[in-house]
Order: structure tokens, then sequence, then C-alpha cells
């Protein structure tokens, strides 16, 4: 009969430990999909800017020195991502194609002309940088047009620049929340042994003696629950790769390693100073405060 007190209390004590780890896990795991998209989002950004096409295109007139010294130019320029020659044959091979008919059949010549596609590294794609490097190939005497979509540029720049505040917001709105929630969770689970607490207190044991336990207690269960919530983020990542292809770039071992310890810092950090407070508070409550 004397054992069933005891396991009734192990149980319960089990039951609490759980729903604190499972809590805290769930917390974690959105605190770390958002950091790992907020570490990206240059990347991202970066990217989709990079997708922006500059083309030039070349003067019928143009000597084939005067075009190959252009494309050198171009890739060794510190602006460029690619370099992409396209004559105006493959042009119109590729234009027949996208229409189901050959148009040169009834205009009898090709209107096309030879062009260059020229794709920007993401720091450069800003209107007045794209403006800028657009004047500076109309200088050439051979290049008879150039052509990208500007209002795109200046969509992109503003929505990516909002985007990123954004995300920026909900992180530290997250932040906040998770630190209030693992708190008020350890302080509920610690709030139920207060009174274990103040009889250690009355028996003799020193403050710094019966805070030990606890802090280790909830450190351990806190190191658990970052651990599976990054499992849980890893495995979310690994399947997305199935329908986004693209999203392999939240793959990366740097980022991934940042966001994980950046978790991990978290809990072990809000979990020990958590049932710090908490155990200490119920240390200062005189007896008679704890009903």
């Amino acid at each position: 009969m004397s054992k069933q007190p005891h396991q009734y209390q192990k149980r319960r004590a089990v039951r609490s430990y759980f729903g604190i780890v499972f809590s805290v896990s769930l917390i974690l795991f959105v605190v770390g999909v958002l950091s790992l998209l907020l570490l990206n989002a240059r990347q991202v950004s970066q990217h989709v800017k990079e997708q922006i096409v500059l083309t030039i295109f070349i003067d019928d007139n143009a000597k084939k020195v005067e075009v190959n010294q252009l494309e050198t130019m171009l890739t060794l320029a510190p602006f460029s991502r690619s370099v992409v020659y396209i004559s105006k044959e493959q042009a119109a091979t590729e234009h027949s194609a996208d229409i189901g008919e050959d148009f040169m059949d009834f205009l009898g010549y090709n209107p096309l002309k030879d062009a260059i596609d020229l794709r920007l590294k993401g720091d450069y794609v800003t209107t007045h940088r794209v403006d800028s490097i657009s004047a500076f190939l109309a200088e050439k005497t051979f290049v008879s047009d150039i052509v990208y979509d500007r209002p795109l540029v200046n969509l992109l720049n503003e929505n990516i620049e909002k985007a990123r505040l954004l995300l920026l917001g909900c992180c530290l709105f997250f932040l906040v929340l998770s630190i209030i929630l693992i708190h008020n969770s350890i302080r509920l689970s610690i709030y139920a042994k207060r009174m274990i607490i103040k009889t250690m207190q009355l028996v003799g044991a020193r403050k710094r003696f019966i805070r030990g336990p606890f802090i280790r207690t909830y450190l351990v269960l806190g190191i658990i629950s970052a651990f599976i919530s990054c499992v849980g983020v890893w495995a979310l990542v690994l399947n997305l790769q199935t329908y986004l292809p693209g999203i392999d770039m939240l793959m990366d071992q740097q980022t991934l390693l940042m966001s994980f310890s950046g978790v991990f810092l978290l809990s072990m950090f809000i979990s020990s100073i958590s049932a710090r407070l908490a155990t200490q508070r119920y240390l200062n409550l005189k007896t008679q405060s704890l009903y």
C-alpha cells in the first residue's frame, strides 16, 4: 500500500514532464522554422532577383569580333551572373516551337536579331544599377536595343523588403511568445511541487540545494525539447524537397547549424532561468501564502 502513493506521484511527474516536452518542442519547432526562413531570406531573395534577364539586341551589321569582345567583357564583369549568346537563327527556331508554326514561311525572312541574355547578380538587380548598366551597354554602336522588365524589378525589390520585414516581425513575435509559454509551462509544473520545496526548506535544506535539482531537470527537458524540434524541422525540410525542388537552399549546413544552435541555446537558457525564478519564488513565500 505504501508504494501506491509513490507510484502515483511518479506517474504524475512523468505526465507533467511529457506535457512540458511536448509543448516546448512544438513552440521551438515554429521558432526553428521561422529562424531558418529568416537566415535564408537573403539567399532566397538573391535567387529570385537573379532570374531577371537583361536582353541585349545586336545590330545586324555588327562585326563578329565586336560581339565576341562584348560577350567576353560581360562574362568577366563583376555584375554578371551568366551570359548566354542567342543567334537570330536559334531565336527563330525557339519562337517557331513556341507558336507551333514557322513564321518565316510567310514573312520570307528572319526579323529577329542576335541577342545576349545577361543575368545579373542579385546585389545589382535594382532599378538604379540596372539602368546604369543599360546606359553603359547602349553606348556600344553595334547594340541596337536593351530590354528588361523595369516594373518587375521595382515590384520585386519592394516586395522582398516588405517580406523581409514581415518575416522579422513574425520571428520576434514568436520568440517573445515562446519565452512566455515556456516560462509559464515550467512555472505551472513547479507550482505543483511547491509543497515539496517548502518542506525541504523547513527541514533545513539550503536554497541552492533545493534549486539545483529543479534547474538540472528542466535544463535536460529543454535540451530534449530542442532536439525533438530540430529533428522535426530537419524532417520538414527534407519532405518539402519532394514538392519544392528549390527548397534545397534551406539545407545549407552552416544555416542549419546556426538555426539549430539558436534553438538549443534558447531552450536551455529559458528552461534554466525559468526553473530558477519559479523555484526561488516559492522559496521566498511564507508558508501560509502557499495555499
